[in-house]
């Protein structure tokens, strides 16, 4: 009971805190309000860096389609960018194996305000098989990967969407003029990297573009760089993108098949 009476005193403690200090923040905005022509301004400066541009888009399979949109990072830096956006996950209680969270975006100089709140159980799949949680790095790691995504989420819902596109725009118009090397040979790399890393042919790839290697675009390049990302991160599995020839058994192959005819024969 005292553990309770103690848990619920830093609760309020901290709820308290958290609202002076969003005052404090908001009085702050209304004070020294976004400059929006430098805000841009600054958005698209962020996204001539290459290495914010190779990272700004996701894509993952679902239903049968591709989902693409702006990742994590990019959003990060358009808040930052754009001023006056406090963001966040925080965990809101955890009891019987699971964590209640809530990931928030709010644009302190509007009062415009975008939360979700959501269930994490403390368990993953491995191997097919479910497996329980019970380290705390681990239950860490597991809900602010959760969280992130929620937090993109909240960041694009308050930022003007036509200037989250242009966004997106300039990270692909960065990538297409900041690469050093021919498409040629970076798409000849992909492919050697997506047959050593993930055993992915090259008519897989093909199939999934849509055409001949030969014909890939930079955009083209940039979907297979969203892939691999999505691959290299565990977001996905290889078969959500592409389809695996599966290997011949022993059975089926064709010395296998010309032993037995010749036992047929002596037979």
């Amino acid at each position: 009971m005292m553990q309770r009476q103690e848990k619920s005193v830093t609760a309020e403690a901290m709820v308290s805190r958290q609202a002076q200090e969003v005052q404090v923040a908001m009085l702050s905005a209304k004070r020294f309000p976004r400059d929006e022509y430098e805000s841009y301004n600054r958005i698209m400066k962020s996204c001539e860096r290459l290495s914010l541009a190779e990272c700004a888009m996701y894509e993952y399979p679902k239903g049968g389609q591709k989902v693409t949109g702006p990742s994590i990072r990019l959003a990060e830096a358009i808040a930052q960018a754009w001023g006056n956006i406090d963001s966040g996950v925080v965990e809101l209680e955890q009891r019987l194996g699971e964590s209640t969270m809530m990931a928030y975006a709010w644009d302190l100089e509007t009062n415009t305000r975008q939360a979700q709140i959501f269930t994490v159980k403390h368990s993953m799949k491995a191997k097919g098989a479910v497996k329980n949680l019970d380290d705390p790095r681990d239950i860490y790691e597991l809900t602010a990967n959760q969280g992130a995504r929620r937090r993109r989420a909240c960041i694009l819902a308050v930022i003007p969407g036509d200037v989250v596109d242009a966004a997106v725009e300039k990270c692909k118009e960065t990538i297409r003029k900041g690469q050093k090397e021919p498409l040629e040979d970076r798409i000849r790399k992909m492919l050697s990297i997506f047959h050593g890393e993930f055993q992915v042919s090259k008519d897989s790839v093909e199939k999934f573009i849509g055409c001949a290697a030969e014909a890939f675009s930079e955009n083209d390049f940039i979907r297979l760089k969203s892939v691999y990302r999505s691959l290299r991160d565990n977001m996905a599995k290889r078969e959500d993108f592409f389809e695996i020839q599966k290997p011949r058994s022993e059975t089926d192959s064709p010395l296998n098949q010309e032993e037995g005819s010749d036992e047929a024969d002596q037979g």
